[in-house]
């Protein structure tokens, strides 16, 4: 009898995994790159330290999301699974996919404080708010969770696991994996970003509410206003999707419970879900941004229209006129 529960739910996990898992992948692959061309096009943002730390997230959350569900549902076939498990593979993913969740999580936490200094009533603050700034903040952040990920390459390996009755990449240091499940997961990629978006998407809500008692270009106002909208809302969805993520993490490092085949099964089927909505924190940003900022969306159909599909339809000739960048 607990045979076929046990077969049922792992057929559950690989359905949710082929189908829901594939959605969110190819919905947040093209939003992800519709919102670093959105970004790179427009002169407003390339010159907006905020919009650079969301380019970079952009970028990063397509990898994260490729790496992490791309294979998921080509997991149920053995022969290809064989592959995906080989060790060269095996190191290369696990290196990867947490690089690419760190650099994605300090980029949506460089946002929300550029925000707070965008917001800020003190001049002093207000410049540190700059481009030059936030790539060099993005670029330190990309080298150090590289070099932070370097231990994946050589403690990743290939396992059984008597859950799925099948090969998989898992830590085999345990150490390691001690560093991993008690530290590294719940609180250097889940806790502490939170807090720090949580914190500061409160200070920046604040600020923005007097905004508009200050005296600031009316272009740069809208900006801010604009971008704080978009990074709270953001900010708001990955906190509600991440944290179921960070609560079954914690119950199943700190608790026995998978030590009984039919509980395995169901912390298996639960984590399949609540992965689904981890990965929806990376797949969301552009059709979040597009529902809360009706400027985001006219600068989105600029874009599409009048830059990209004006260069194909249109033949190019010099002239001599000045046409406007972006609005």
């Amino acid at each position: 009898m607990s045979s076929s529960i046990i077969s049922t739910l792992n057929f559950i996990s690989q359905q949710i995994n082929i189908y829901v898992g594939l959605t969110i992948l190819i919905l947040g692959v093209v939003g992800g790159c519709l919102n670093v061309l959105v970004f790179v096009s427009l002169r407003t943002f390339r010159q907006s330290s905020c919009a650079c730390h969301l380019t970079i997230m952009s970028i990063f959350n397509i990898g994260q999301l490729v790496i992490g569900l791309s294979t998921r549902p080509l997991e149920t076939n053995d022969d290809i699974n064989a592959i995906l498990t080989s060790l060269s593979y095996c190191q290369f993913r696990q290196f990867t996919f947490q690089a690419c969740i760190s650099i994605s999580l300090a980029s949506i936490c460089f946002a929300t404080i550029d925000q707070y200094w965008a917001t800020c009533s003190r001049p002093k603050w207000r410049q540190w708010c700059n481009i030059k700034l936030a790539l060099r903040l993005n670029l330190i952040s990309i080298i150090i969770s590289l070099l932070h990920c370097i231990p994946y390459l050589f403690f990743s390996n290939r396992a059984f696991l008597s859950t799925t009755n099948r090969m998989a990449c898992v830590l085999t240091n345990k150490i390691y994996q001690q560093y991993r499940d008690y530290v590294l997961v719940p609180f250097i990629n889940r806790l502490i970003p939170l807090t720090i978006i949580f914190t500061f998407c409160l200070l920046s809500y604040r600020n923005i509410q007097q905004i508009a008692y200050r005296t600031v270009p009316i272009v740069r106002r809208e900006l801010d206003k604009q971008l704080t909208t978009m990074v709270l809302v953001q900010a708001a969805f990955i906190c509600l999707t991440i944290t179921p993520y960070l609560i079954l993490n914690s119950i199943t490092s700190y608790t026995n419970l998978a030590q009984n085949a039919t509980t395995a099964a169901i912390l298996n089927l639960m984590n399949t879900i609540v992965l689904c909505f981890y990965y929806l924190s990376s797949a969301s940003p552009f059709y979040i941004y597009l529902s809360v900022s009706e400027r985001y969306r006219r600068q989105f159909l600029h874009v599409i229209n009048r830059i990209h599909a004006n260069k194909c339809t249109k033949p190019r000739i010099a002239i001599n006129q000045v046409t406007p960048d972006d609005f």
